[in-house]
């Protein structure tokens, strides 16, 4: 394990957000790893499917949905065919599991160009919508991967709508700003010129700000404000490019998978214009950043798919903290090689949450205080 500060990364665990404003006692100067990641529940729904994408905490009870419970959107089926997932399970802090929605693409109410593969893009609203990313494919390979959708769910897990075509091309990740009457989501898109220019780098991935209606789900509009990413097909994830994303104090913070590195989309509620984004941060221990989230005091956690480790960020770009999450190699002499995806914040602040998908389970990062 890479040690770095790591007295930061133990007030991130004892807050739910890095460096929690009390001084910290003697006691949690440090995180153990072998004694603070722990699992909470296998993500594996009765139909079998793997791999563990998209992961949200319910921020209110609605319908079948639970305040503080966590959301796992599924992307392989049980055959292990990427873009073929149509789970989401529902996972309470304690570890109790129940299927939320089980998406059947032959009865989808709207267009999902390719059918349904659940990514990293999923979000649950304070309205009682769950939303999320379909990136899919025929058989598991980049070759058949197409455009895919947007799936509305109400709270018992139906699909009430879907939003596809154009400025959405293979969703990838999403965060959400929720408003009285609307939500607006922040959606990266991975096959813009991917499958044409395969296994070559293209620089079509974008970022869609899209305004969504609470009331009935549907599209108020659809604007591109990032633009210019690198993407590429990969054996291992399908798919490399712009994948996780964080909004706070008007700026979007996007996770650049190809460059390793981070960069920032100012003015992102309002502008009207694409931008390629101001690096933030870049190396160093960021290595194919994937899933972001953001900490209760700024900070931007990423975890990556390159050595399974979790990064600590700070908005003005200096990397104070790492720490291992897996390890398991795949392949060999790679730790944590693309088992790392969905991030998120417990709704208790304390700790972090993440998806394993080589184990296929949701697990927490805690503080040993809490033992």
């Amino acid at each position: 394990m890479t040690s770095w500060r790591r007295a930061s990364f133990a007030a991130a665990i004892l807050g739910g957000g890095l460096l929690a404003a009390a001084p910290l006692p003697a006691a949690a100067a440090h995180v153990s790893i072998g004694e603070s990641t722990r699992q909470v529940a296998s993500a594996i729904p009765a139909n079998g499917d793997l791999n563990p994408y998209g992961l949200a905490v319910i921020p209110r009870s609605n319908g079948h949905l639970k305040a503080g419970d966590a959301l796992v959107s599924n992307f392989n089926n049980a055959s292990n065919l990427q873009g073929t997932g149509t789970t989401i399970v529902e996972i309470s802090p304690s570890g109790k599991r129940h299927l939320f929605a089980a998406i059947d693409p032959n009865t989808l109410p709207g267009a999902c160009p390719g059918g349904v593969g659940l990514t990293t893009a999923l979000v649950a609203l304070r309205s009682g919508w769950v939303i999320v990313g379909s990136l899919p494919t025929s058989d598991g390979t980049s070759a058949t991967m197409q455009a895919g959708c947007l799936l509305v769910l109400n709270s018992r897990g139906r699909v009430v709508k879907t939003i596809s075509g154009g400025d959405i091309n293979g969703p990838w990740d999403m965060t959400a700003v929720e408003g009285q009457d609307r939500v607006t989501l922040f959606v990266t898109n991975v096959l813009n010129g991917t499958v044409a220019t395969s296994p070559n780098v293209v620089d079509g991935g974008t970022v869609v700000r899209l305004v969504v209606s609470t009331e009935n789900g549907s599209l108020l509009s659809s604007t591109v404000i990032g633009k210019d990413f690198p993407e590429r097909t990969d054996p291992g994830s399908l798919v490399v490019g712009p994948t996780g994303v964080g909004f706070r104090d008007g700026s979007l913070f996007v996770a650049d998978s190809v460059n390793s590195r981070i960069v920032q989309i100012p003015n992102a509620l309002h502008r009207n214009t694409a931008s390629g984004g101001i690096p933030v941060s870049a190396g160093g221990a960021l290595n194919d950043p994937l899933g972001l989230a953001m900490a209760s005091n700024g900070d931007i956690l990423t975890v990556n798919g390159g050595d399974g480790n979790i990064v600590e960020t700070t908005r003005g770009g200096a990397q104070v903290a790492v720490e291992a999450l897996d390890s398991t190699s795949t392949p060999p002499g790679a730790p944590g090689n693309g088992a790392l995806f969905g991030v998120a914040i417990p709704a208790d602040r304390e700790g972090v949450y993440f998806v394993d998908d080589v184990t296929n389970t949701l697990n927490i990062l805690d503080s040993d205080s809490r033992r």
